[in-house]
């Protein structure tokens, strides 16, 4: 259709005035009466259809965003009930491991000895119900709780026994059985090599106390967590019924990590989020009916609906506040989603403190030991009955072991400030030799001799001073020893060489350890990455190294081979300046 009128519509015939007049007339109604059915056409198409277009595309980013929403609130309680019940056995597990050493610990405890265990673990958590203590052979030599008749039982057969004795882990945590008491009960068990011979301290948690504790950290009475084993049963016994629940309806097809799904049950939709615990093979499921998870969320659904369809029906006037209107939800749309975002990555970030909390407390744990061994030391050498050598000179060595204790405690502290704050070092001349025989000195050097490791130093003697900071160098040289006594089981040694040329110096530091596959040496330094023990370590020690080592324009290179140790050279520069200006040299070891 043409829009225009042309001139030649509204030409006429000059044979009469009149006629040009009424025609004239006639064709302005028409021009106008079209005109108006044109903006009338044309306003109600141009708001019904984005309008339409509108109200689709925000009815499913609305249905498409409750649902993410729930799905993501879902994840979040799951990674978190699950870091939180990982936490909470682990601590169980340090409670029982604790007793190992404990000063009445024996190898043939008494009764009395037994009870004070059992009132120990009571003191720290009303979830444990008793203790016992096993022999190499399997038999319950000691024990304490309300069921007598197991002291002495045979435990040789038993699932969690043969499981602990097969894996190299120090403890394990058992799935929900009945045992010899014939109740629902938890087993967490640690091993501990005395003579070389494996001891188990074993105790049970009541899963009444257990089921309370996951209750209370549930999150709404709509919202549904239960614990399934790999085989899908549940670990958990209902106070009311004092049985166990069985299987469950759900075992999620991934065995690790954490996820969702989507699952139809007596035609409802249920959504459910999972993640695999890390102590145990077991998986925290978090459950939540669909209807109820956007239950809140219907009105303000319907409430969008009818006001589109009573949009579409208003005239023109009303058009500019309906559009307002429309922006304004977006605009709360938007907001709400940023603000769950936000919620989200504030969650995940308290998930990795919790991961990180026990291997940071295991690395601080370490120079406190050192500071309280010496500190007994040298009480010991102040008590006269003791006849100690309490000569200045040997006081002296402890309160050095106290402060190398103190500094590896701020070195620790310092490495975890310095992965995600990056300090510019405060280069000085330092002579290499000397920085390693410091981190060598005192309780580390014994600590190895004590281990049967033996420190090889194949020095160069003019080796020349470079400019570095001393404090980080030495955080360096820390990491690499104490990672290289760690990977040594039994006796080994350690070597450590020092070579220059005229443009670098080159610090080797070389273990007869167990080594590493060549998958492990690639990841080695990513930040958190640790082939050591749950507990023992942060994973930030070698991503903090080489980052100190590159911020001074060297590198670090590793070789390794399983079963023939590892070998970690630090690569530092050597300056015009520092050539010039080396003014002595050092007698090496």
């Amino acid at each position: 259709m043409n829009d225009m009128v042309t001139g030649s519509d509204l030409d006429m015939s000059s044979h009469s005035d009149s006629y040009d007049v009424l025609d004239r007339t006639t064709n302005t109604r028409v021009y106008f009466s079209q005109l108006k059915l044109r903006i009338r056409l044309g306003l109600l198409l141009s708001f019904v259809v984005p309008l339409a277009a509108l109200s689709a595309y925000f009815h499913f980013q609305f249905n498409f965003t409750l649902k993410e929403t729930a799905k993501l609130n879902l994840i979040v309680i799951s990674e978190s009930q699950r870091n939180t019940v990982d936490l909470f056995l682990q601590e169980r597990v340090v409670n029982i491991f604790s007793l190992f050493h404990s000063l009445e610990f024996s190898l043939t405890p008494s009764n009395h000895i037994m009870e004070n265990y059992l009132q120990n673990l009571r003191r720290v958590s009303d979830a444990f119900i008793d203790v016992g203590f096993l022999n190499a052979k399997g038999i319950q030599i000691g024990y304490a709780g309300p069921f007598p008749n197991l002291q002495d039982k045979d435990y040789t057969d038993e699932k969690w026994f043969l499981a602990l004795m097969r894996q190299d882990r120090n403890h394990f945590v058992s799935d929900i059985y009945l045992g010899f008491r014939n109740k629902p009960h938890f087993t967490i068990a640690v091993k501990q090599r005395i003579d070389g011979k494996p001891y188990v301290m074993r105790s049970t948690l009541d899963p009444d106390k257990f089921y309370m504790f996951l209750r209370t950290i549930n999150h709404g009475k709509d919202v549904n967590s239960a614990l399934i084993n790999d085989q899908g049963s549940y670990q958990l016994v209902d106070p009311g019924q004092g049985k166990l629940s069985g299987l469950s309806d759900f075992i999620p097809a991934n065995l690790t990590g954490s996820g969702f799904q989507e699952i139809k049950k007596n035609g409802d939709r249920i959504l459910v989020a999972y993640a695999w615990l890390k102590e145990v093979p077991w998986a925290l499921i978090v459950r939540e009916p669909l209807h109820i998870a956007h239950a809140q969320m219907y009105q303000p659904r319907r409430i969008m609906i009818i006001g589109s369809i009573l949009i579409i029906a208003i005239i023109a006037m009303t058009i500019w506040f309906t559009t307002s209107k429309l922006i304004n939800k977006a605009q709360d749309g938007a907001e709400k989603h940023e603000e769950l975002q936000l919620q989200f990555l504030h969650a995940s970030k308290l998930a990795a403190v919790g991961e990180l909390a026990t291997g940071v407390a295991h690395e601080i744990n370490n120079p406190l030991a050192i500071i309280m061994a010496s500190n007994g030391v040298i009480r010991d050498m102040l008590d006269p009955e003791l006849a100690l050598d309490d000569s200045p000179e040997n006081i002296r060595k402890e309160l050095d072991n106290i402060d190398m204790a103190i500094l590896r405690a701020r070195g620790i502290t310092r490495q975890l400030l310095d992965y995600g704050r990056k300090n510019p070092p405060q280069p000085v001349l330092c002579d290499l030799n000397q920085i390693i025989d410091e981190v060598l000195g005192g309780f580390k050097e014994r600590e190895f001799e004590v281990e049967n490791i033996e420190i090889i130093r194949n020095y160069n003697n003019d080796l020349p001073k470079i400019l570095v900071d001393p404090d980080q160098i030495r955080q360096v040289f820390f990491n690499l020893i104490n990672n290289a006594g760690d990977a040594i089981t039994g006796s080994g040694t350690i070597t450590i060489s020092t070579i220059s040329d005229e443009k670098e110096i080159h610090v080797t530091i070389a273990d007869t350890g167990c080594g590493m596959t060549f998958e492990q040496t690639k990841k080695i330094f990513a930040p958190f990455y640790t082939n050591k023990e749950g507990g023992k370590g942060t994973g930030l020690g070698l991503s903090v190294s080489l980052s100190i080592v590159k911020s001074m324009d060297g590198s670090i290179n590793v070789q390794s081979m399983p079963g023939a140790g590892s070998s970690f050279t630090v690569v530092l520069p050597i300056s015009k300046t520092e050539r010039g200006g080396n003014g002595g040299k050092r007698n090496g070891k």
